[in-house]
């Protein structure tokens, strides 16, 4: 059963890109990409299920998760768009391309392999557990609480992104961290569908990161064989947030050269 994505729509003609955020990421993350973005084309950006304002729901399979990415297109009468994913957003678009290829005119994929990976974020759960145990009055709690399970502070800062206030006023987590934890081992799985997707493809990866390594990239080429790897040197995982300028003229310079 698919759930109805929550999602920022900056209207405009022609063919969209859709912006879909990696795992405890949301829409709000890609705000200022987005405003950069939409001066060319419009751009929605969605908020994934557990996610951002999207609601909570078992399950978190990709082919679940396209399935709600493509429900969305059809209740906005998107025949056809660009899909961007960043890390688990991005095995979720090459599973919608590799399910109904029609409806993708094509991928750009942030830092991702569609591939099976390994289990990596038991300290951030164990973190985010804690916070919810602590019911911080405010961002300096907060931030205490996840320390003593997370390490680095920009990957705090990041999961910090993800409070909100509720009725009595205190600092809670707007994720379904249940249905997220629950549904882990199928976040690590390879995307969903068979086969490859023929379309344009631009894969962007981290040169400080190891999610898209060279070993990946036959395994890579045989599920997006179009695809062209390009390098961010100085990026780590969060590339469009670590280097914003060049992750943008990539993306730019692929979209263009589609529509020329």
């Amino acid at each position: 059963m698919t759930v109805e994505l929550n999602f920022q729509d900056s209207g405009g003609e022609g063919t969209p890109l859709i912006v879909v955020h990696g795992l405890l990421g949301s829409a709000d993350n890609w705000r200022s990409h987005v405003k950069q973005w939409q001066e060319q084309r419009r751009v929605i950006a969605v908020d994934l299920r557990n996610h951002g304002r999207s609601p909570h729901a078992d399950g978190m399979s990709y082919g679940e998760m396209a399935e709600d990415l493509l429900a969305l297109m059809d209740r906005l009468g998107i025949d056809r768009a660009h899909l961007l994913g960043h890390s688990m957003g991005g095995k979720v678009v090459i599973s919608l391309a590799r399910m109904t290829p029609q409806r993708v005119a094509s991928l750009i994929v942030a830092d991702i392999a569609p591939q099976k990976y390994g289990h990596g974020h038991d300290a951030v759960f164990a973190g985010l557990r804690n916070l919810q145990r602590g019911r911080p009055e405010n961002r300096r709690e907060a931030d205490a609480l996840l320390a003593e399970h997370v390490e680095e502070r920009a990957t705090r800062l990041f999961l910090a992104t993800n409070l909100e206030r509720d009725a009595e006023g205190m600092l809670a987590l707007r994720v379904g961290l249940d249905q997220i934890e629950t549904g882990y081992e199928e976040i690590m799985q390879a995307p969903a569908g068979e086969g490859a997707f023929d379309g344009p493809v631009l894969v962007l990866r981290g040169g400080r990161s190891h999610y898209v390594p060279d070993s990946a990239l036959p395994a890579l080429r045989e599920v997006l064989p179009m695809a062209e790897v390009v390098t961010l040197q100085d990026a780590g995982h969060w590339l469009h947030a670590e280097q914003p300028e060049a992750f943008q003229a990539k993306v730019n310079a692929f979209l263009s050269a589609l529509s020329a």
